[in-house]
Formats: C-alpha cells, structure tokens, sequence
C-alpha cells in the first residue's frame, strides 16, 4: 500500500540538550487509522507536530503524502486536517463563522454546514464559541480539521477531558472519516480509545519507537490473553519466580504494591495460583481477573504507566 507518511532517523533536540526524538522510524499506509501512544514526555506529540509541518526535525527525513515541507508545504497544507491537543478559537464568533472562515482557507473543501451535521453541531450554528461546552468545543476543533476535506487527519488527544457521551460522538467522526478511505494518525491516553479506533499502534518512550503492532498483535506479545491481579496481606510477597512457573502463567510484575499475572490459560493459571499461595502460607486481600489490555503491553515494556 502507498504510504501516507514516512520518517527515518527522526530526531528532535531542544535547547539544552533535551533530547525529545531520538532516531526515530516510523511508516503509515494510506487508509490507516494509526496510533501512536505513551506517557507524557515520550515525545509523540513533538514526533507529530514534525508530521504536521509546525516543527523542524533537527535531523532525518519526513515524507507525508508522498510530498516533503522543505518543497510542498502549501500542496500538503491543502490536504492535511489538524486538531490539536488545545485549541483556542474566537470567542465572539458563532461556530457556523468559524467553519466558514476556516472553509475559505482551502482551495477545496466541504460545505460547513454538512460538516456541522457531521459533528452534531448543527443546533448551534449560530451559537458563540464561548457559550459551547467543553465537548462542543472539541467537536469543533474536529470539524475544522475536516471542512478542508483532507486526505490525512492528524488529531492529538482529541477527547482529553471529555465526557463519554462526547468521546463516543467523536469516536464516531473518525470512523466516518476513515471509512471513506483517509488516513487518521491518532495521539491518546485512552486504551479503549486506541483499540476501538486503531488499526495499528505504535508505543513510543524516550523518543524511541519501542512497540509496533495491531492492538490485538501487541495483546498477544505478553504471552497471555487474560490477567490475573492480586493483593497479599500487609508485609507478604510473593515468589515471583515461582509463580512465573507455574502452569498457563507467562509474566508477573508489581503493580502498586499488588501482582499482575499474565495467563494463558486463565482456568489453567487461576488455581494453580490460589494453590501456590495457600501452599507458601500467604493470604490473599484481593483477587480479580480481566482482558489484558495495550496499557498491560505498555507497562510490562517500560515499567511506568500511560500517564506517569
């Protein structure tokens, strides 16, 4: 498949020698929702903000949509779509204006009206930026990303602080996007947000591209499909390496002062475990099973978590 974007050695270093992006690489087909994901600080943010031609790389090799900022910037201008993590728009401005003013910046695009329909914002077409709600605002900033009717959508964190009923409204906005063909390139915080929306994901720490796979591909990485967390009483531990032994167990690692097993299978694992610590003369607080997820993925590759 052709690639909507591509970088090589990607590298991005800010005065005082903090190095953000470090070597980084990194391919996106045409068509692909992609995520990328990882904690504060680990440099996705600044990795998309070259993408979108608002940074300068400090070394390496960007192409997007077959195009380079250093002779395209105004024919990929044309066919990109960005929301970013915050967005500030004119208060004293009805949300139909601010579509059509961000209409008109394009030479091609889509009728501002459909785009409002296309975001649930048609009721408040006439209402000012400052009235709408934080979701409507949000929607908004979607929508602006989209009236140019690009080919490539960038969005960073676009439900950060949201309300369900909103994520799942935008949820919706960028599967609608993606079913037309286009390419999304998707910053979040949000596990279930990446699995729903995400063909692909990438995880990124310290500037490095740590992690690639499908959600499902990345799940299945650590060995075992269901997880199995539990607490001991004040002062116990257990044997990790004894319950790494353990049939159908494939991983053991502290979660806050509690264990997280990953198993396969779990009714294999299950009482085998409660037959471990019974036998060492340990108590068990808490005991719970659940699906592994991708933040699983991302804790057992750098020992912190999402939002650390």
């Amino acid at each position: 498949m052709t690639a909507a974007l591509r970088c090589q050695a990607l590298v991005k270093r800010y005065d005082g020698d903090v190095l953000a992006v470090n070597g980084l690489d990194l391919e996106v087909p045409a068509g692909e929702c992609f995520g990328l994901l990882g904690p504060n600080g680990a440099g996705k943010t600044t990795t998309v903000e070259i993408l979108e031609g608002l940074l300068q790389p400090t070394a390496g090799d960007v192409e997007v949509l077959g195009m380079r900022w250093t002779s395209d910037e105004r024919a990929l201008r044309e066919r990109l779509g960005v929301s970013l993590q915050q967005t500030h728009l004119p208060e004293r401005l009805s949300v139909r204006e601010i579509l059509v003013m961000f209409r008109s910046f394009f030479r091609r695009g889509r009728d501002p009206e459909a785009v409002m329909r296309a975001v649930s914002l048609e009721d408040k077409g006439r209402t000012w930026y400052e009235k709408l709600s934080g979701g409507q605002k949000q929607r908004l900033a979607v929508a602006c990303a989209l009236v140019g009717d690009p080919d490539l959508l960038f969005l960073d964190e676009p439900t950060t602080g949201l309300d369900p009923q909103s994520r799942l409204q935008l949820w919706d906005i960028v599967e609608g996007f993606k079913s037309g063909g286009r390419t999304v390139v998707l910053t979040t915080h949000y596990m279930d947000e990446a699995q729903r929306l995400c063909d692909r994901v990438g995880i990124v720490d310290h500037g490095k591209l740590i992690a690639l796979g499908t959600p499902r591909e990345l799940i299945a990485s650590l060995g075992g499909r269901e997880v199995i967390e539990l607490a001991l009483a004040p002062g116990e531990q257990l044997d990790e390496a004894a319950a790494l032994r353990l049939p159908g167990v494939h991983g053991v690692r502290r979660v806050a002062g509690a264990f997280a097993l990953a198993t396969d299978p779990l009714h294999v694992a299950l009482p085998a475990l409660v037959d471990h610590v019974r036998a060492a003369g340990l108590h068990l607080e808490q005991l719970a099973t659940r699906h592994a997820t991708l933040e699983d993925v991302f804790v057992s590759l750098t020992g912190r978590g999402l939002r650390d």
